[in-house]
Parts: C-alpha cells; structure tokens; sequence
C-alpha cells in the first residue's frame, strides 16, 4: 500500500510517529492507540459553547446502529455485485483513476472504501467518527485482503491528513449529519490536490419533503406503517436492513437540507468548480448510466434548480431526498 501521506495529530497538526500499535505526537505529547488495527485518531471540537456541537450525539447514534450493515455482503464478489446494481458507486469506480489517492470521509462501515479499493492500484482512506461501523468495514477489509485500503477513526472537522493529499475526496451522506456542513465541506475541499475533484452528497431542501411527511406520520402513529417508505416496501422481510434503513431516516439525532444553489456557492467560495450533479442541474436532463462524472455541465439557472428540486419530492422520495454534487479544485 501506498504510505506517502503522512499522518497528522488530530490536536496540533503535528507530525505523528507510530510505535507498535500507538499513534505518538512529539509536538504536543498526546499518544492515540489502536482497536483491531484502527487507528483511533478521533478528537472532539473545540468550539465555543454558543455554537453547539451535535456529534457525540450522531456518533453514539451510529455507534448503536452501523449503517448501512453488510448484511450477506462476505466477499469482494458480492460487495462488487452489490455495489454495481447502484449505477453511481459503478461510475465512481469506473471514472477514479486506478491509480488515485482516494479519501471517503464520514465512510460508515466502509462498503464503498472497500469497494473502491478493490483496484489495487488505488490508495484508500476511509474515515469515520464511529469505531463499531469502522471495524465491520475492517473486519471485510482483512478476510478479502484489501491491503490497500485503510481505516482511521477522525473526525472530519480535525482531520489528520495534509492540506491537497487527495486525488479525491468522497463525503457521501455525512455533512448533513454535523453542526456546520459549511465548515466541514471547506475542510475536506483543501485536503483535495489542485486538479483534484470532490464529491458530497446532501440532503435537498425539497427532496426531503416526502421523508418529513412520513416521518410525522411515523411520529404520530409510533412508528407504524412502516410501508409508506418504498425501501421498507420493497424488501419488508430482512428485518436488520428494514431496520437500519428507518433509523437512519427517520430517527436520527439530527440532520440538515441543503440546496443545488447553495452547494454550488460552496463550491465558488472554496475553489471549487462545479462538474456535475446528480439529478442534473438543468432541468429535463436525464443522468444516464453512462455519464462523465467528472466532466463539466452546465450549472443550471435558478429555474432549472427550482424544477429539478420539485421533482425530487416525488422522486427523491425514494432515496431521502438525496442529491449528488461534483466539483473539481482549480489550479492555482
């Protein structure tokens, strides 16, 4: 495995040495271990009060429920398969270069880590505040010999990499989940190479509408009805997936919603410029299975932002309200 990115203290940014299974900081003198050859670099916030800081909250939330979980998923064939049916982790593995330096930020249990690292060429880094989802992930990562992925235990606020390590950054699901998905996403950005592209998941502002509707009919009727959501509705019998998948919706300590428009003033403040979306920035264009991520399309206007965003409440629905944008950092 590729070891050129040097580790940093999560505290100072001092360079870390390592010996044996501990993580020392000659800087400042803090010493982080290890928990199944996870390094256990997580260190917490230190803002001030009035901000408010959601993530021991999130994180004793994932810590009860790892999502998602691998379920059947005990080899590098079924992972691949599995991943493959969903057409964006096929465009991402096909379209990173086999040789890149990859970063999943806020990686859960690792499943698209893994994935990803399948290529052997490719360096991968998945990190996540919750050690229990980090350790399914490396539990898979040693029984398939997936020597060139490796899992850190961070927190993405404190992160423990140099500024511009990455050939990509991948966020998937996770800034919504924080206090200041701002601050997080400019904190990921600058650990992306000058060239480099970055890709964050959200939840949309409109999308979200038909999760909130049943999330207030789950509320008034503990929690019944269950098969209003579509995922639950598809596959009601495996009760760990239907149960993971409802938590994460509709129980979660906390999330934000975001919108095209917002994220792409992210992406204008930060560097950034702006590649692709999905769906698509511009209204009535379709995603294909086929599509280059990472190639420039059009930004869409606020009409098209607006149209595209009305869809996504009956069709985001599905999914949460998800929605997909990618941008690629400019070279100085």
């Amino acid at each position: 495995m590729d070891r050129t990115i040097s580790l940093l203290c999560p505290a100072c940014q001092g360079a870390l040495a390592t010996r044996n299974s501990d993580w020392n900081c000659p800087s400042c003198g803090r010493s982080f271990g290890s928990d199944s050859g996870i390094p256990l670099l997580f260190f917490p916030n230190e803002w001030d009060a009035s901000k408010g800081d959601v993530t021991d909250a999130i994180k004793c939330f994932y810590e009860e429920t790892p999502f998602p979980n691998y379920e059947e998923t005990d080899s590098v064939w079924r992972l691949k398969e599995k991943a493959e049916k969903g057409v964006f982790a096929r465009l991402l593995d096909e379209q990173i270069p086999a040789d890149a330096t990859v970063l999943e930020a806020g990686c859960g249990t690792a499943q698209l880590s893994n994935f990803l690292g399948i290529r052997t060429a490719r360096t991968v880094f998945g990190t996540d505040i919750c050690l229990n989802s980090l350790k399914l992930g490396q539990d898979f990562r040693l029984r398939n010999n997936l020597d060139n992925v490796r899992l850190i235990q961070m927190n993405l606020f404190r992160p423990i990499f140099p500024p511009a390590s990455f050939d990509a950054v991948i966020c998937n699901g996770v800034l919504h989940h924080t206090s200041d998905p701002f601050l997080g996403f400019r904190t990921l950005a600058g650990l992306v190479k000058p060239g480099g592209v970055i890709v964050i998941g959200l939840y949309n502002t409109w999308g979200r509408l038909t999760t909130d509707f049943r999330r207030w009919i789950f509320r008034l009727t503990g929690s019944r009805f269950q098969k209003l959501d579509p995922r639950i509705r598809k596959d009601p019998t495996n009760a760990l997936r239907k149960r993971t998948w409802f938590l994460d919706q509709y129980k979660n300590p906390h999330e934000s919603k975001h919108t095209i428009g917002e994220v792409q003033g992210w992406f204008e403040k930060t560097g950034i410029d702006f590649l692709s979306g999905i769906p698509k920035a511009v209204a009535f264009e379709s995603f294909s299975g086929e599509e280059k991520l990472f190639e420039a399309h059009a930004r869409g206007s606020r009409l098209d932002h607006a149209l595209v965003q009305l869809g996504m409440i009956f069709s985001g629905g599905r999914e949460g309200g998800f929605f997909v944008m990618i941008g690629r950092r400019r070279v100085a």
